[in-house]
């Protein structure tokens, strides 16, 4: 069930669902949201910190799936008014990236929750640029203690 009429776009919103801070943030929209998916917005600017000779780098687009996975969790949470929870990446694989965006383009990303176990997330991650696939993978999260 997506529980979003709109998609949600306030930054400091958006920044109270995630525990990264700027300039570390690497996910300004909520597109949307069920109980086992998440799509995100993110909009390159040239001031970010993986941005390079007008491209965001590899490093970016982990941090983008990441960050998606831990603003589906923080929504998760504001909804049951509860604080946003603080997680870390616990592994990555068949991770894949097919081309790097350019700065002011806007990615995409689809996470799916494939296992939420005791606080460890398995998810199935895609980035799409201008409706073109740009990177994928495996993330596995775990909430800290």
């Amino acid at each position: 069930m997506n529980v979003l009429d709109a998609p949600l776009t306030d930054k400091t919103f958006i920044g109270n669902l995630i525990p990264q801070k700027s300039p570390f943030v690497m996910v300004d929209a909520l597109h949307f949201f069920s109980e086992d998916k998440i799509v995100s917005g993110f909009t390159i600017k040239d001031e970010n910190l993986f941005s390079d000779n007008n491209l965001f780098q590899a490093p970016g687009l982990i941090e983008n799936m990441a960050q998606t996975i831990a603003l589906h969790k923080g929504y998760s949470y504001y909804l049951k008014k509860l604080p946003a929870p603080v997680g870390y990446i616990g592994a990555m694989k068949k991770v894949e990236i097919f081309e790097l965006p350019k700065m002011n383009q806007e990615l995409h990303t689809t996470v799916n929750i494939l296992h939420d176990i005791m606080d460890v997330t398995l998810v199935s991650a895609t980035i799409e640029c201008e409706g073109i696939l740009i990177a994928r993978g495996e993330i596995k999260t775990a909430l800290a203690k």
